[in-house]
């Protein structure tokens, strides 16, 4: 039902999908371009639509040397300050940049052509290289067919304050703005930033490639970046296929934040792999996606692919974050995935909460892994709001559990609400067979009709366990198990020995009066932003306290704070708040 992963076409775009995949492109060296889109109409996170305003930033203490261009420059001059700065980017390019250096691009003006950053240029943490912009506003590098910006073996390497604009070519072939290392053995190359940039027009906006035994870049930080408008995806990271015999991970310590990532359509004509997605970070060990934006993507996508793209997913990582994001309106041209959030084949040890997913067309939280291993444990979903998800493939759902070989997956403390798209009745929970050490608790699940779980498998207490989950519609109440549908949550109860610890009986069907919260009232994922229709508070969520269970007491911490940032005493009730709506 979901894609087979898919381990990459080389040269391009992105490797595996939602469900399977590995993001990538061109392995070898890169080149770069960039595009400058319009930016998103509606803001969800304080800071992630567009690049921070230009401030001008002190000269490079560091003893570094700094170059000028300017399209008032002349390139037989020294290109060391604003008057005899240089004219293009050609001549830039032929400079061997030392520890230290910068280049500057004068704010405001188009620079056509391609930088290229390799094994003998850059610096270090200490002494990045810095390529920027200065003077008002920002410099724009319109790449003709080729990347915008490439860094290939070698890091210590600072990209900010640009747009970087993309055409036909590029947006076929380019990725905007690409970090390379191909070097022989697990070399992890030290120290990236990107920040305040906007790319569009291009395959990728910005890529992090690894090479074959596992090198690839550490201490790597993106933020605050607009990436738009590109094909395959916004932001992806990918490395080496995955072995579960011996797990190895390209990128160390990823940083992602207040990055928007918005309308990267997708190839129509790309039916092996996923394209369309926003961000995609595959073969990491220890990274982060926080107050981040993805929506709008995936509109193109092939009608015919085998994989489709997500909002915001991961794959082929381990010890993943994904905190405090927005993803919405995300779509599926075929009929798989579509999805607001994903940890996919071979994640371990990761962890989803405190985000918001409402209008996709896929599910808003997903758990997928066919990969024949047991790569995919030790995983938890909490703290999350789905809305209206599953708007195109009624077979996912708000939450989703799926695939062969998930196992040891944690899913509590979240609210989701399903309401039917015409035909389209996607139920708040959906559990596929093959599941093993799966537990459900204290969530909220609520339909107008459809059904509020619906599992293939009949599963017994060993492989899935459901126990303080409120099961309300506001239509007719169901729920499917196993080939049978259930017509009340009691007959369910005592035929599958679900809802119940020991002689307790736990669980409720009553209603959580959900409603939507304005925006001052909004938490961790939403506070600073405009209007998020997707946001959801249970005004009855002091009458389903009874029903739950006690999570610490089952060892389970369910850490410091609900969705809405209020800090928990004890253990948390049903859903992704702990009492009432936040004042």
């Amino acid at each position: 039902m979901l894609r087979q992963r898919n381990e990459g076409d080389g040269a391009t775009g992105l490797q595996g999908s939602a469900h399977r995949r590995s993001a990538g492109a061109a392995a070898g060296p890169l080149r770069r371009s960039t595009a400058a889109g319009l930016c998103a109409t509606v803001l969800l996170l304080a800071g992630c639509n567009t690049p921070d305003p230009y401030v001008p930033l002190l000269e490079n203490p560091r003893d570094g040397r700094t170059f000028y261009l300017s399209p008032q420059g002349n390139d037989g001059a020294d290109g060391r300050t604003p008057q005899t700065a240089w004219r293009t980017l050609l001549r830039a390019d032929a400079l061997r940049f030392k520890p230290g250096d910068r280049l500057r691009l004068k704010a405001g003006a188009r620079f056509p052509g391609t930088l290229s950053i390799g094994p003998g240029d850059a610096g270090n943490a200490r002494k990045p290289v810095v390529i920027e912009s200065y003077g008002e506003g920002r410099a724009t590098i319109t790449a003709r067919g080729t990347r915008a910006i490439e860094v290939h073996n070698t890091s210590g390497v600072v990209v900010r304050d640009l747009t970087l604009v993309g055409d036909a070519a590029s947006y076929r072939s380019h990725d905007g703005i690409a970090f390379v290392n191909d070097l022989p053995g697990d070399r992890k190359l030290p120290y990236v930033r990107v920040s305040d940039v906007e790319v569009s027009g291009f395959r990728n906006g910005l890529r992090l490639h690894g090479g074959a035994e596992a090198s690839g870049f550490r201490d790597v930080v993106i933020k605050n970046c607009a990436l738009h408008d590109n094909q395959d995806a916004g932001l992806v990271s990918d490395g080496p296929p995955f072995s579960a015999a011996a797990p190895a991970y390209a990128h160390d310590e990823l940083t992602v934040s207040r990055v928007t990532a918005y309308r990267n359509s997708g190839d129509p004509q790309a039916f092996e792999r996923n394209t369309g997605s926003g961000i995609v970070l595959g073969s990491v060990h220890q990274g982060t996606v926080e107050r981040s934006v993805s929506h709008s993507n995936g509109s193109s996508s092939s009608p015919n692919a085998v994989e489709g793209p997500e909002g915001i997913w991961t794959y082929d990582s381990t010890r993943m974050t994904l905190e405090k994001n927005v993803s919405y309106g995300n779509h599926t041209g075929s009929t798989v995935d579509g999805g607001g959030f994903g940890l996919d084949n071979n994640v371990s040890h990761s962890l989803m909460q405190y985000n918001l997913a409402y209008g996709n067309d896929g599910s808003g939280f997903l758990a997928y892994s066919a990969a024949p291993n047991t790569a995919h444990r030790d995983n938890t979903i909490r703290y999350n709001i789905s809305h209206n998800d599953g708007r195109k493939l009624a077979q996912y759902g708000g939450i989703v559990a799926l695939g062969s070989q998930v196992a040891d997956l944690s899913i509590y403390q979240n609210t989701v609400l399903t309401t039917a798209n015409g035909a389209v009745r996607a139920p708040a929970l959906r559990l596929e067979p093959s599941l093993r050490g799966v537990t459900v608790r204290n969530n909220v699940f609520a339909t107008d009709g459809s059904p509020v779980v619906a599992a293939q498998g009949a599963f017994d207490a060993s492989s899935m366990l459901l126990q303080g989950n409120d099961y309300h519609s506001s239509g007719t109440w169901s729920l499917l198990w196993g080939g049978r549908a259930y017509g009340d949550m009691a007959t369910w109860r005592r035929e599958t020995r679900q809802e119940s610890l020991g002689a307790q009986v736990t669980g409720t069907d009553r209603d959580p009066c959900l409603a939507q919260v304005p925006v001052s009232a909004a938490g961790p994922a939403l506070r600073g932003s405009e209007p998020a229709r997707g946001a959801l508070a249970g005004r009855c969520a002091g009458t389903l306290a009874a029903a739950a269970v006690d999570l610490r007491a089952m060892g389970v911490d369910p850490g410091r704070m609900d969705y809405f940032g209020a800090p928990l005493s004890g253990s948390p009730g049903v859903g992704a708040m702990e009492t009432g709506p936040p004042a």
